[in-house]
């Protein structure tokens, strides 16, 4: 069972994602800024992320630099959700280190098949 980290600021995402995830037999854990992202990082490192781009305090793309940058987390996969749709952002995430990266709206039933191909293609 895989604990998943869900960074979004918007609550109504967070949940269905949430529960989305669970019925796929994950754990999750939800935080909606960056701080309390990086936080629970240090805190309980977990085996995938789910990061916004567009936060409060901290944007997706500090928090997935600062992680990237971080031996301790680097390996830590992230898929980036976000309604930054054009393409400069996609190539950017991808190249700072994102995993994948899916826009909004998007299928919940997507996001859990790209969650399973990451999380395969990532397993030690």
């Amino acid at each position: 069972m895989s604990h998943i980290l869900i960074v979004e600021d918007d609550r109504d995402i967070a949940e269905l994602l949430q529960r989305y995830l669970t019925r796929a037999g994950h754990l999750t854990d939800a935080r909606g800024d960056g701080g309390e992202a990086l936080a629970f990082v240090r805190s309980r490192v977990p085996d995938l992320v789910i990061l916004d781009l567009m936060l409060p305090d901290l944007d997706g793309f500090d928090i997935c630099r600062m992680m990237k940058n971080d031996t301790r987390y680097s390996a830590i996969p992230i898929i980036m959700l976000t309604a930054k749709t054009q393409e400069t952002d996609k190539v950017a995430g991808l190249e700072m280190g994102a995993d994948d990266y899916l826009t909004k709206p998007f299928s919940p039933r997507e996001l859990v098949a790209r969650v399973k191909a990451v999380l395969r293609r990532t397993a030690p």
